[in-house]
């Protein structure tokens, strides 16, 4: 969120030690007295931040004497401290060819440049010219990194992988830098970082902010506005994650330089985690997240996993020279409002260099991520990596090119379809600084399918809109997989559907029955789109739900542990409403005789109270009933009508 240069400033230190280390009196690889003068009158210039008086001295002494080559050392940490990457490679090749043993590192710059420029041949001779000649341990490292880099980039160039990338137009880009997209399940809200003009911060002049567009009719998206109760004009807030519906952002926030956050709003570090909710078309004052997702650190750049639980995020240790170790960290909101300890993800995707950009996909298994520690083309790359069955996290994966080049490349994000994934980049042909872009992402690269539920809760004696709590539980596990509030203003809600799993879903609210329905979601590809209409039965004689996912095996009354989650949420509601009595009603199809039918209707419906009895429930509050196949709720001519009938009811008496 705070700009600054890592780079630029590894640069100004190896420049201004390199100069105190080499311009002392005598000991220089010249004896020309002329050139000697020229060269320290250039070392004191450097002492001075005088660049361009540096650069003209050094230039002399080494125009004076062919063979010098401390001038020339400091030309080409200064060319390349300006970005003049052939002028630095032009001054560290002279530099070698003199006398290479003289400055090892100079093989080293020499190679990173040689790589950042796609001359992957002659980088991999300098990186391991330099390995034969020094030991200093981090400086090797970066060498061993290099020649991973050229094997790797120097293969991958060979094979490039599909990628058009589209701007995504006037509604979005303007010529501001805009980057860190984020977007809903449905693909229809983008909410993204924009860097704006602010006169009235007088250390940097500028700010961030965020800004949303949504997708016209006819796919484009739509002139982007800025967010009010979340944006502020003294402060940045930038790098958001948005739940699957849209009504949760969890963004990060940069305080001043004295280290306040204006009004009541208070931060543990330098930048911190906050939330807001949405509640129809206005946004929540902002909460800071507080301890552990925070701490004196530098916490930013989160992504919500679709459980709306599980949260990734970058932490930064702080260090007087910039920021250290960008790692990314996961800790889950636990059923008491609470956070965990945050946990840092394992070496297949942490390394000791720097990640970020972090994404962890809707199917809550695929993680995209930038990072410079693992084998790429230089710089920031974007990797992905998925989720083991033992709960790690696979090898990272770079890619490819053209994704990814010797620039840095982060902040991708990909749709829930995961067929779209949308970037920011300064290439040429845009409308201005940082734009967003979108392509099409190649199959390999792709998370698991995942769809979406948008429906609406709505009392179902008024037809007003609800605000309740909808979860989805995945029927194996029994563990929530997702979750979402419905809008109190529209009753709408949005959850998503991860494929390969059958999930139960419930929708509950204080004062009413809950409501229940179950889907089966197939592994090959995703479902279209559900839209569920959820009406809520108010806590009143006569009402009545049917339990979807209680499960029986064929023909038996024995309870299948599918139906845990089920059980465990109606004995919630009975212990939530100590007054409610109900009747459990068993019902059937009507294959098979009828006397047969009544009998196992009768059973299914007293093995369903006597689970119940056992978690603590009062006898006296259930009674149960089998009515058979006599009271059907569809037809039984097809087996999606007997599948219907087959089911257990609740109702209040």
């Amino acid at each position: 969120m705070k700009n600054f240069s890592l780079r630029s400033l590894a640069l100004v230190l190896a420049v201004c030690s390199s100069a105190a280390l080499l311009a002392q009196p005598g000991g220089y690889s010249t004896q020309d007295k002329g050139a000697i003068k020229k060269y320290e009158s250039g070392a004191e210039c450097m002492r001075m931040q005088r660049w361009d008086c540096a650069q003209s001295e050094f230039a002399k002494a080494a125009a004076a004497d062919a063979r010098f080559v401390e001038p020339r050392i400091m030309l080409a940490e200064l060319a390349e401290r300006q970005g003049k990457d052939a002028e630095a490679m032009g001054y560290y090749r002279e530099v070698v060819a003199i006398s290479p043993r003289f400055f090892p590192v100079a093989q080293l710059h020499l190679a990173d440049l040689e790589f950042r420029g796609g001359q992957y041949g002659d980088a991999e001779k300098h990186y391991r010219a330099y390995l034969e000649m020094e030991q200093e341990p981090q400086r090797k490292a970066r060498a061993r990194m290099g020649l991973a880099n050229c094997a790797f980039a120097a293969e991958a160039i060979q094979h490039p992988v599909p990628f058009e990338p589209k701007n995504l137009g006037p509604g979005v880009n303007s010529a501001d830098p805009e980057y860190y997209p984020c977007i809903t399940a449905d693909d229809a809200t983008l909410i993204y970082t924009r860097r704006v003009k602010a006169p009235e911060i007088p250390v940097y002049g500028m700010q961030e902010d965020f800004y949303v567009s949504r997708r016209g009719p006819d796919g484009t998206w739509q002139t982007g506005t800025g967010i009010s109760m979340v944006n502020t004009r003294a402060f940045n807030e930038g790098a958001g994650t948005l739940s699957p519906d849209g009504r949760f952002i969890i963004f990060t926030k940069c305080s001043l330089e004295d280290g306040s956050y204006g009004g009541e709003l208070r931060g543990l570090g330098s930048c911190d985690l906050f939330i807001s909710r949405r509640i129809g078309d206005r946004w929540t004052s902002p909460e800071n997240l507080g301890q552990p997702v925070n701490s004196r650190q530098w916490e930013t750049q989160p992504s919500l996993a679709s459980d709306g639980r599980t949260l990734y995020y970058i932490r930064g240790m702080l260090a007087q020279d910039g920021i250290k170790s960008m790692d990314i960290f996961t800790c889950t909101l636990q059923d008491d409002g609470t956070w965990s300890k945050p946990e840092k993800l394992g070496e297949n995707v942490n390394t000791p260099y720097q990640e970020e950009s972090v994404q962890i996909h809707p199917d809550g298994r695929t993680l995209y991520f930038s990072s410079n520690g693992h084998p790429g083309f230089g710089g920031l790359d974007i990797y992905v990596s998925r989720k083991q069955d033992d709960g790690t996290w696979g090898k990272a994966l770079n890619l490819g090119y053209p994704i990814n080049t010797g620039a840095d490349e982060n902040s991708l994000l990909v749709s829930a379809d995961g067929k779209v994934a949308y970037f920011a980049s300064d290439r040429p042909g845009g409308l201005g600084d940082l734009d967003l872009y979108g392509f099409d992402l190649y199959p390999e690269a792709r998370p698991l399918p995942v769809s979406y539920i948008r429906g609406k809760v709505t009392d179902k004696t008024n037809g007003q809109p609800v605000e309740a709590d909808v979860e989805l539980y995945d029927l194996t596990t029994g563990k929530l997989a997702t979750g979402a509030y419905s809008d109190p203003k529209t009753g709408e809600f949005l959850v998503c559907l991860p494929s390969g799993r059958s999930y139960a879903l419930n929708a509950g609210a204080e004062g009413y029955l809950f409501f229940s329905e179950n889907y089966d979601i197939a592994a090959s590809a995703p479902t279209e789109p559900i839209t569920l209409n959820v009406p809520l039965s108010p806590l009143t004689a006569g009402s009545t739900i049917a339990l979807r996912n209680i499960f029986f095996n064929t023909a038996s009354y024995e309870l299948l542990p599918t139906s845990n989650a089920e059980l465990e949420k109606l004995v919630k509601l009975l212990k939530a409403n100590a007054t409610l009595r109900i009747e459990l009603g068993g019902h059937t199809d009507n294959v098979g005789a009828d006397a047969a039918n009544l009998t196992l209707s009768d059973q299914r419906a007293k093995a369903v109270r006597d689970h119940v009895i056992a978690q603590g429930i009062d006898a006296a509050r259930i009674t149960a009933k089998g009515y058979g196949e006599t009271k059907p709720t569809a037809t039984n001519d097809t087996e999606e009508g007997r599948a219907l009938n087959r089911r257990t009811e609740v109702t209040v008496l």
